[in-house]
């Protein structure tokens, strides 16, 4: 078997329905299998699993043992030369495994490879690709000094600023949302390591991984939509939990010293400072900004009546019977327009590349998954998104 795809769920159902049918579309033409793992979510997760993918292996936890453990699990449980590790807020293009496979098959020094991942709005996300963080590293991007010497070779090392979005190479630190290594490999130096605290665990994989003498890559020529969550919200309880998996990766890896803890202290302080200044980051405190207008693509007519009862407005119909599957430039300044996609006519791909070419125009999106009664999305990366049913 070539690839095992080791899937981990908490609570996201319909995140993970879309996952696994993106997945499934991208495994079509390889040896491959899906694994998914439930860390004991009280959502319907494992019942729709059972119902809409029968075949899919299915392990359930009866406790949530976290990201590191219950991906242990799934990898225990493998058959697949090579293994990926994705999250369950993410989505696949249908020749996303193909592209890997080649690039991987061919890198005798291979470690860990990840790739492009954007966010439900387009938008590059800098964590495809990351440097080691040792402590001055560490302090660049608890402080935000990265974004104003973005061009310098020290402080953009917290984002491997060396490469832009654009390009393949070496990295050191890659995401725990996708990565792509030899299962023999992830068994030798033991997986993620069971103690680590929330955002080191896949740093402390990358490095280990370093540590044997393998190379981590970057790879752009695949793009995966990773729409995270509320978890990434840059507010005080963020930058403390990324303090404590500082710490956590510094004390297991080097010597923790006064300067690191003074270093990551003054941190602290100066984006707390910073924050108090700017005001605290919003979470929408409930109000959910509706679109202007939305614009269905799709060849299904009915499915026009249906969003408009649903959605209460308007829907414009692009029809793909007669119409090309292209965004208008006619479009370009209509902000507030919400875009959705039907995927049971355009493929994940397809959507992953219009989300991307689309990008900073005012848009919006949400993708309809195929045989679903459901709207998914999120307007951007500090957002758990939104779902909307169609029945």
């Amino acid at each position: 078997m070539q690839l095992s795809v080791i899937i981990l769920n908490y609570n996201v159902c319909y995140f993970l329905e879309q996952c696994v049918l993106s997945v499934q579309s991208a495994l079509e033409t390889i040896d491959g299998e899906i694994i998914v793992i439930d860390n004991n979510s009280p959502d319907d997760s494992c019942a729709m699993m059972q119902k809409r993918f029968p075949n899919v292996k299915l392990i359930q936890n009866n406790e949530n043992v976290g990201f590191p453990k219950g991906n242990n699990i799934g990898v225990a449980q493998a058959q697949g030369e090579y293994i990926c590790i994705l999250n369950p807020d993410t989505v696949v293009a249908e020749d996303t495994f193909t592209k890997v496979l080649a690039f991987v098959q061919k890198r005798s020094d291979l470690g860990i490879l990840g790739c492009k991942l954007i966010d439900g709005a387009g938008k590059f996300l800098p964590e495809s690709k990351r440097g080691v963080p040792i402590p001055c590293v560490a302090f660049t991007k608890i402080t935000g000094l990265y974004k104003l010497f973005s061009k310098s070779g020290t402080f953009g090392k917290y984002y491997a600023l060396h490469l832009n979005e654009n390009q393949t190479g070496k990295v050191d630190i890659l995401v725990g949302a996708f990565m792509v290594m030899k299962r023999s490999l992830y068994l030798e130096v033991g997986g993620f390591d069971e103690d680590c605290f929330m955002y080191s665990d896949d740093i402390d994989l990358s490095y280990r991984i370093l540590q044997k003498g393998k190379s981590n890559y970057y790879f752009h020529d695949t793009t995966v939509i990773h729409y995270k969550g509320e978890s990434t919200i840059k507010d005080e309880i963020y930058m403390k939990r990324f303090q404590e998996a500082m710490h956590f990766f510094y004390k297991k890896h080097f010597n923790v010293s006064l300067f690191f803890s003074v270093f990551m202290g003054l941190g602290i302080v100066f984006f707390s400072f910073v924050k108090m200044i700017q005001g605290k980051p919003s979470r929408n405190l409930g109000i959910k900004m509706t679109p202007k207008s939305y614009l269905l693509y799709s060849s299904n007519e009915k499915l026009v009546e249906k969003l408009t009862l649903v959605l209460q407005k308007k829907v414009s119909f692009h029809d793909l019977k007669t119409e090309k599957m292209v965004i208008s430039s006619s479009l370009r300044s209509v902000t507030g327009t919400e875009i959705i996609l039907d995927n049971e006519f355009i493929s994940f791909k397809e959507c992953i590349s219009i989300l991307e070419s689309a990008r900073n125009r005012g848009f919006t999106f949400k993708i309809i998954p195929k045989n679903a009664n459901f709207l998914i999305g999120s307007n951007n990366s500090n957002e758990r998104g939104e779902i909307m049913k169609i029945e």
